[in-house]
């Protein structure tokens, strides 16, 4: 599966693949964080993402249905779907928690256990992303 506007490539989360009304929310919420879909922008139409990724027109609603639970995605009678104002940041906030909760608190804690200080840890993160 991939990203209805770039191609890129979706589906798992931390090696898990996810129900494929799950891939296609993740894919237009990627698109809403990476800026190709902005806020008031149009989203692509059920049938669209449904021909796009050849899947039931029914699963991609059902995806689509998923953000605009989340207030990520908003419908115009008779138009389509539309990108919420407040979106982007709503989403950027969501994964930025979740990025922490996921990935930096049980790195801190194996820092700790292994006596790092939070100056080893800024130190290694450093070398990591220049080297």
């Amino acid at each position: 599966m991939v990203s209805y506007s770039t191609n890129a490539p979706i589906g798992q989360a931390d090696g898990v693949e996810l129900p494929l009304f799950l891939q296609i929310a993740r894919a237009i919420e990627n698109d809403i964080v990476d800026g190709l879909l902005a806020e008031e922008d149009q989203a692509p139409s059920t049938n669209e993402i449904a021909a796009f990724h050849r899947i039931n027109p029914a699963t991609a609603l059902k995806g689509v249905n998923e953000l605009v639970a989340g207030g990520v995605l908003y419908k115009k009678r008779g138009i389509g779907m539309f990108v919420a104002t407040g979106a982007r940041d709503a989403l950027l906030r969501r994964r930025r928690t979740d990025f922490a909760a996921r990935f930096l608190a049980p790195a801190l804690a194996e820092a700790r256990r292994l006596g790092l200080t939070d100056a080893d840890v800024i130190a290694l993160i450093q070398e990591a992303h220049h080297g």
